[in-house]
C-alpha cells in the first residue's frame, strides 16, 4: 500500500486510516460531522496527494486533448482550469478530470486516484496515434508519484493561504491557477475545490511536503485550521451535488445521462471520442437520468439501494447517499427513468425491505 508525503502527520494526529485507491489514507480525525462543519464554517486541510497528475506537452497537445476530452479545450487560456471527462469509445466515461493550461503547448491533467493507471494507458494509446511519445522528458509524462497536493477548504481557507504567499491570492477567480511560490516552495495554486466551501489546492514536489505542511499549520493556527479526512470530503461533495467517479459516473454512464451536458461541447472541428453517440443522446434523449433526491420519510439512502417509482417498480439504484450534516436529513443521488427526473417528483428508496418516500430536488442540496 502506498503512502503520501503527509502520512506520518496523519498518524501522529491519530487519524483513522484505511486503504483508498491503493493508498493508506486518513478517513477521519475528530469525526465526519465535526470535520464537515469545520469546512463549511471555518477551514480544513485535506491530503489529496493520491490524485494523479499527467503532463501533456508539445505542438500536438491541444489536438490530443480535443480528441480525448468532451469539453472544448480551445476555450482555455494560460492560468485557466477546465472540468471535463474522457469518453471511453463505448458511450461511457474513462474518468472525469481537470485540465490546467500552463501555456499553448503545456497542459496538466489532474485525474482520480483510482484511475491513474487506466487514464495513463488511455492517454498514451490515443497519443501514440498522433505520434506522441510517453516517458520522462517526453510529450506525455505521468508525474503522479512525484507530486503531493493539499486542499485547503472553507470560508477562511484563503486567509490562511494568503499568509504563505507574497502576492495577493484571496481574490483569485474560480477555476483559475497560478504557478507561484507558496511557503517558499515552487507550487501550483488553484481555485477549484470539491467541497463548494471555497478555498484552494496547493501542488508541490514531494521533497517540499514538510516545508509546506509546517508553514500551513503555522499560518492556520489563529484560524482554527483542522485536519479533514476523506469521509467528510464525501459528505461535503455530495451536499453540493458533485459527481464521484465509481459511484455516480463510471465506464457505463454517459455524461449526458449524468447531467454533464455542460461539459460536453460539440464545437466545430472537435472530433472527440463518442461525439456522435452523445449528439444522438442529446437530440433523442436518454433512458435514465442522474438526479438528486431528499428523503421525505425518515431514513438514509446508501450506495447500492434500489430506487423505485411510488408503486414499487424498480428503476435504478442510489449512487451516493448520506445523512446531510447541514440539513439533518437524508440526501442522495441516483439514476431514474426520465419520467421521474423532474424536480418535485416523488420516488421511493428501498431501505431494508421498506419503501421510503423521497422527492427529486434541484442540485445542489445546500
Amino acid at each position: 500500500m502506498k503512502t503520501t508525503a503527509f502520512t506520518k502527520y496523519h498518524r501522529a494526529a491519530g487519524a483513522k486510516m484505511a486503504e483508498f485507491a491503493g493508498y493508506d489514507m486518513p478517513i477521519e480525525f475528530s469525526g465526519i460531522n465535526d470535520e464537515h462543519m469545520t469546512v463549511r464554517q471555518g477551514a480544513g486541510v485535506f491530503d489529496v496527494s493520491h490524485m494523479g497528475e499527467i503532463w501533456v506537452k508539445g505542438p500536438r497537445a491541444l489536438d490530443l486533448l480535443q480528441r480525448i476530452t468532451s469539453n472544448d479545450v480551445a476555450k482555455l487560456y494560460d492560468g485557466k482550469v477546465q472540468y471535463s471527462c474522457m469518453p471511453n469509445g463505448r458511450g461511457g466515461i474513462v474518468d472525469d478530470i481537470l485540465v490546467y493550461r500552463i501555456d499553448a503547448e503545456c497542459y496538466l491533467l489532474v485525474v482520480n486516484a483510482a484511475n491513474v493507471d487506466k487514464d495513463w494507458q488511455h492517454i498514451c494509446s490515443e497519443g501514440a496515434k498522433m505520434g506522441m511519445e510517453a516517458g520522462h522528458g517526453k510529450e506525455l509524462y505521468n508525474a503522479s508519484d512525484e507530486i503531493c497536493q493539499l486542499a485547503v477548504q472553507g470560508p477562511l481557507a484563503m486567509k490562511i493561504v494568503q499568509k504563505m504567499c507574497s502576492e495577493p491570492v484571496e481574490d483569485m477567480e474560480y477555476y483559475t491557477f497560478r504557478k507561484m511560490p507558496v511557503a517558499g516552495c515552487d507550487a501550483i495554486l488553484s481555485i477549484t475545490g470539491y467541497t463548494g466551501a471555497g478555498g484552494c489546492e496547493i501542488y508541490v514536489a514531494n521533497e517540499d511536503a514538510d516545508r509546506l505542511w509546517e508553514a500551513l499549520w503555522q499560518a492556520g493556527e489563529e484560524f482554527g485550521l483542522k485536519n479533514i479526512g476523506l469521509g467528510a470530503r464525501d459528505t461535503l461533495r455530495l451536499e453540493k451535488g458533485f459527481c464521484l467517479y465509481g459511484n455516480d459516473i463510471d465506464d457505463t454512464t454517459s455524461p449526458i445521462e449524468a447531467g454533464l451536458g455542460w461539459i460536453t461541447k460539440f464545437a466545430e472541428g472537435k472530433a472527440f471520442i463518442d461525439r456522435e453517440v452523445m449528439e444522438r443522446q442529446k437530440a433523442e434523449g436518454v433512458s435514465r437520468r442522474l438526479v438528486g433526491f431528499r428523503m421525505v420519510d425518515r431514513g438514509i439512502a446508501r450506495h447500492g439501494y434500489e430506487l423505485a417509482a411510488p408503486d414499487g417498480t424498480t428503476m435504478g439504484v442510489v449512487t451516493s447517499g448520506t445523512m446531510s450534516p447541514c440539513l439533518k436529513v437524508g440526501i442522495g443521488m441516483g439514476y431514474v427513468a426520465p419520467a421521474y427526473a423532474k424536480v418535485g417528483t416523488e420516488i421511493a428508496v428501498s431501505v431494508r425491505g421498506r419503501l421510503l418516500r423521497a422527492e427529486v430536488v434541484k442540485l445542489p442540496f445546500v
